[in-house]
């Protein structure tokens, strides 16, 4: 199978018109969603289980089999199993990526060096540290089972000839301000993936960057919308949808695909976020109720930062003097049912609680 040759952006033989109608639902959907997050007192505090998930899902349509459960447990200190080390290695790199990225966009534009950086601090550590992290590709690559040949690849991206060249291209129409948010994103993403610049961690970083284009060209006033639920979900049709663009050209089936999906996702997470600001409000009030505490307010913040939480990190967190008070705060609330003792401590083996509440709602097992 030779290289693929890929399009040039900006598509020029898109039946453009028959798109914008489904391209105006996603809008609104996302507008939707958007409003609700600006509803949130503290989107980072409040989100930050979505974003965990997020790096749990995207990671996991690449093969890592770590839970949500596992990566909050292994962030509060509890031991995980060596087989899951690395998996929870990955999601963290990940976590440490997207955040970079999102922080490199308050002063930079979205550019090949952004990317650059992002997959460096992605693949630190981690399997593929071995293939050039935040460098682009100068060999050929090729996507099928381990161990084929290339003769037996599913799909074998541009030539490395090639691809600096399709890269600048692709990092102009990245800065283009005249496409729709959501289609260009769309291409956007898939280009990337057709592109698969570097020689691993093609998908995650392809998937990393559908917020923050939609954060900058002005679609959401956070980067924080995540469709790694929709496509780890779908991932069969994810896949098919990619690979059909460069078998047979069928950009339009691409694009109404990840519109869809965007506005499924969009949904989604607007019911997530509602239940999560709803339990927010909820949370404030029980736990000044049951400990009648100045910290109380802090004490909430500390558990949807971290629904898995040691007691001296929460201590720490919530701001209190001594560990003593904080303590017995914590036994308050488990008292109370308002949170849960995952572990007991004694000795020099810290107690661990969570908020079960908040994991459920992020997982959607229980959307209150």
């Amino acid at each position: 199978m030779p290289p693929c040759n890929p399009d040039n952006l900006p598509l020029a033989d898109l039946d453009w018109r028959s798109l914008l109608p489904l391209a105006g639902r996603g809008n609104a959907a996302l507008a939707r969603y958007d409003g609700m997050l600006q509803t949130l007192p503290n989107p980072a505090v409040l989100l930050s289980p979505i974003t965990v998930n997020e790096a749990v899902l995207s990671s996991r349509i690449e093969g890592t089999q770590a839970t949500l459960d596992e990566v909050l447990e292994f962030d509060a200190g509890m031991e995980s199993a060596d087989v899951r080390r690395g998996d929870i290695e990955e999601i963290s790199n990940y976590r440490a990526a997207v955040q970079g990225a999102e922080d490199a966009l308050v002063d930079r534009p979205l550019s090949l060096g952004l990317i650059r950086a992002a997959h460096q601090r992605l693949m630190q550590g981690v399997r593929g540290r071995d293939k050039e992290p935040g460098a682009f590709r100068t060999d050929q690559n090729w996507i099928g089972r381990h161990g084929d040949p290339i003769e037996r690849a599913r799909f074998v991206p541009p030539s490395p000839l090639v691809l600096q060249g399709a890269l600048e291209n692709w990092e102009r129409f990245l800065q283009a301000e005249g496409e729709d948010p959501i289609l260009q994103t769309a291409i956007a993403h898939a280009q990337f993936e057709i592109l698969h610049p570097f020689k691993d961690g093609n998908g995650r970083i392809g998937r990393m960057l559908i917020p923050l284009l939609l954060y900058r060209r002005g679609a959401l006033s956070r980067p924080m919308f995540y469709m790694s639920e929709y496509l780890e979900a779908n991932r069969a049709e994810y896949y098919d949808r990619l690979l059909a663009i460069t078998d047979t050209g069928d950009w339009e089936g691409w694009l109404r695909f990840f519109v869809n999906a965007l506005i499924a996702q969009a949904e989604s997470n607007l019911e997530k976020v509602r239940a999560i600001r709803d339990l927010y409000e909820a949370m404030r009030r029980d736990f000044v109720e049951v400990t009648h505490s100045q910290y109380a307010m802090a004490a909430v913040d500390a558990f949807f930062m971290r629904p898995v939480i040691p007691a001296p990190a929460f201590a720490q967190a919530a701001g209190f003097n001594n560990r003593v008070t904080a303590n017995n705060m914590l036994r308050q609330l488990n008292d109370a049912g308002l949170i849960a003792r995952v572990r007991e401590g004694g000795g020099r083996v810290a107690a661990i609680y969570a908020l079960p509440q908040l994991i459920n709602i992020t997982e959607g097992r229980r959307v209150l």
